[in-house]
């Protein structure tokens, strides 16, 4: 009968914890960069609101914010980033590519990732208010006009020549594989409150 050593079992046990514990820690970090990202962001933010200048959440960040949306089904305000590339969506909401920014007026487009910063605008309704404050701390009211699917291979994502709010992420919120050519957009008009 083959006997196994007490030390075997110890071993085992040392072993297993302490890799649960490296595991746990690698997870964990994650979730610890992300809020760390969020406060530095907030800072960033709260920054540009008294200088009137851009600033950047860390040193090295080749993004930063540039204003601030709510809306009443937001426990917190979103910080919308600078461009729409691979650092600024990583961090929240961004302007898209071509879209004025938020003091200049025009049809302000944000893009943001459906399952994280976006997951909310679901819970948006025709006639909803949406609240963008700009860098300078002045207050944009939009009101919700319009909500629909757009399948971005072939119809275009942002109504031409009006002044408002278009906020778009991709559709399905629920969808397994993301990528895909839906988006879900949300039409805001700009109004006097």
């Amino acid at each position: 009968m083959l006997r196994i050593r007490p030390w075997i079992y110890r071993l085992t046990f040392w072993l297993l914890l302490l890799s649960a514990v490296v595991l746990g820690a690698q997870a964990s970090s994650i979730y610890l960069k992300a809020w760390l990202a969020q406060v530095l962001i907030a800072n960033a933010w709260q920054q540009s609101l008294t200088s009137g200048q851009p600033a950047k959440p860390w040193p090295w960040a080749d993004t930063w914010p540039v204003a601030a949306i709510h809306w009443s089904a937001l426990a917190e305000p979103l910080y919308v980033m600078n461009a729409a590339g691979g650092e600024g969506l990583a961090f929240g909401p961004a302007l898209v590519e071509g879209s004025p920014q938020p003091e200049q007026g025009g049809d302000i487009v944000i893009g943001g990732h459906r399952d994280t910063h976006f997951r909310g605008l679901q819970t948006l309704k025709a006639g909803d208010l949406i609240e963008l404050t700009d860098q300078r701390g002045r207050h944009h009211h939009y009101r919700v006009s319009r909500i629909h699917i757009v399948d971005s291979s072939k119809d275009p994502l942002i109504p031409a020549n009006r002044n408002g709010l278009t906020l778009i992420t991709c559709y399905p919120f629920e969808a397994l594989i993301p990528g895909g050519p839906l988006r879900y957009v949300v039409e805001a008009v700009n109004v006097a409150v």
